[in-house]
């Protein structure tokens, strides 16, 4: 006689179904707090990195990176004391170091920051922060600002539109941080960068990625 083949019952599917969607509700409220994490991460960023360079001025009457008598300390260069940090916040390494790296050697020489050298640090998002000072003119994030910035890249659109809203008025184009696109050879490239001004913040399935600058 051929034995009945038994299968699984409706109780039984049923509550595989249920272990499935429990499971996929903790990685994805797994995934949620991980992004708030390193948001959190870049706003701190934001505010250590202004504290650091406000206490700078404070006690040097200069700023970091373009302070005329950093040879206070060895193994560091001066900057031209104009007022105007020269570089980009990507820049590269080159000889003479840009301003815009020296910023972070005479905050770490200084003990405002840790770390040793001239290199931007990295953030959350596995972009850099950088200082340089806005450009004043064109179709840029940068174009907003006359004095100094800060800017973190690579920021994927959640994050980006996190940070602007707990940070400032969640527009991409106005108030004291703004943000712009990265194109296909921007973000943390040393040589360029990002130039895709955005007029508003879009959340993709293939996440868009922002660099976002705020004044200091």
């Amino acid at each position: 006689m051929r034995s009945a083949q038994k299968g699984f019952t409706l109780v039984e599917i049923a509550i595989v179904l249920v272990i499935i969607g429990l499971l996929l509700g903790g990685i994805l409220k797994g995934q949620e707090m991980i992004t708030q994490a390193k948001t959190k991460n870049i706003i701190a960023d934001f505010s250590g990195v202004a504290a650091a360079f406000h206490g700078y001025q404070d006690r040097y009457r200069a700023i970091p990176g373009d302070d005329a008598a950093a040879t206070r300390w060895t193994g560091t260069t001066a900057g031209t004391g104009n007022g105007i940090l020269a570089g980009t916040y990507n820049a590269a390494t080159a000889a003479p170091e840009p301003e815009s790296r020296l910023f972070w050697h005479h905050l770490r020489l200084s003990g405002f920051i840790a770390g040793a050298g001239p290199n931007q640090p990295n953030n959350a998002a596995a972009g850099i922060v950088g200082a340089q000072t806005g450009d004043g003119a064109g179709a840029s994030a940068f174009a907003a600002f006359n004095g100094l910035i800060l800017c973190s890249s690579n920021l994927p659109d959640k994050m980006a539109i996190a940070v602007d809203s707990q940070m400032d008025d969640g527009n991409a184009i106005t108030g004291t941080l703004r943000a712009q696109k990265h194109g296909a050879t921007d973000g943390i490239s040393p040589a360029t960068v990002a130039t895709a001004l955005a007029d508003a913040y879009a959340e993709t399935s293939a996440p868009t990625i922002y660099t976002v600058c705020r004044t200091m």
